[in-house]
């Protein structure tokens, strides 16, 4: 939930791997590494994509 909260598109991030269920009452309990582990999805893959939208939040120059 904080990672949508954080960033809307990461709902786009967790689609893209098979976490559709952004309404399911785990994502307020579970940690990203839960569901993913929950959906047989690569935890190091899936972070490395939304620590990709935070990149690209960061102004020029940090």
């Amino acid at each position: 939930m904080e990672a949508l909260q954080a960033d809307p598109r990461a709902r786009d991030v967790f689609v893209a791997y098979g976490m559709g269920c952004i309404g399911c009452m785990g994502v307020s309990m579970e940690s990203i590494e839960d569901g993913a582990k929950m959906h047989g999805i690569d935890t190091e893959a899936i972070l490395a994509e939304l620590n990709k939208l935070s990149a690209l939040r960061e102004p020029a120059g940090k």
